[in-house]
């Protein structure tokens, strides 16, 4: 487990919070294992009714820890404990809500797509930069934020890296209720009490009435993930990110 990998208990529902703040929330291996270890305990808690993601003020998430990505990546691939994450996300069956306040970068945005509320504050800004770095979308969000946004604004998201305020973000389906910053903890956990008081057999059956099948979205978490590698390995990415560590210096 890990220190910027906080897990509480508040009624029936867990949250997992992002506790890296001097890194504005960029995401470890461990933090990864730390999360995919939460869901499916919680999962497999009866007295748990809904997951609750959270960051800390100012950063949901700025993505990967980038140089912890790239030593989990030397061989080609996105590592193990991201994709057992993913698994983990996708898999979830008990519903999922989020509150983001401040920067939702890459997996910072991609989360969301398998929430089942999201709610952020008018600070909220989330970005894509997959294309930029020479890679690929992941999460599968290439199936997933076509369906939601549609493909226009997917495309602008994904392929364009264009950033989306609270206010466009909430207009695409992304968001569902911008709430002022001082209130966005207690918006959520208002919405995970209403969840958690409902009848959990007819929550979870209404709920995986309305999401997409397991199984695509598990293939197209597979399929990016091989572009995604393949990308990792490729002149053109090696490029763009020695490019964004220059930048950062």
């Amino acid at each position: 487990m890990t220190e910027h990998i906080l897990i509480e208990r508040k009624g029936a529902a867990q949250l997992i919070r992002l506790n890296r703040p001097e890194k504005k929330n960029a995401i470890t291996r461990a933090m990864y294992a730390a999360m995919a270890e939460a869901l499916r305990s919680g999962d497999a808690d009866d007295t748990i009714r809904v997951h609750v993601f959270l960051g800390v003020p100012g950063a949901f998430s700025a993505g990967n820890d980038m140089q912890d990505f790239m030593a989990a990546a030397s061989d080609g691939n996105m590592g193990p404990e991201i994709l057992d994450f993913l698994a983990a996300l996708s898999e979830a069956g008990k519903p999922i809500i989020s509150g983001v306040d401040g920067l939702a970068i890459g997996i910072g945005t991609t989360i969301h797509l398998h929430c089942d509320l999201t709610f952020a504050t008018s600070h909220a800004l989330f970005r894509t930069p997959f294309v930029d770095l020479g890679l690929v979308p992941e999460a599968a969000s290439s199936l997933l934020a076509p369906s939601l946004l549609g493909h226009q604004k997917a495309f602008a998201l994904l392929a364009l890296s264009h950033g989306f305020d609270a206010q466009a973000a909430q207009e695409a389906g992304l968001v569902y209720r911008i709430v002022e910053s001082g209130e966005l903890e207690a918006e959520v956990m208002k919405a995970a009490d209403e969840i958690a008081s409902k009848p959990p057999e007819a929550m979870r059956i209404a709920r995986a009435l309305m999401r997409m099948p397991a199984e695509p979205v598990a293939e197209r978490i597979a399929r990016e993930a091989r572009h995604f590698g393949a990308q990792l390995a490729s002149n053109e990415a090696r490029e763009a990110i020695m490019n964004f560590f220059a930048r950062k210096k």
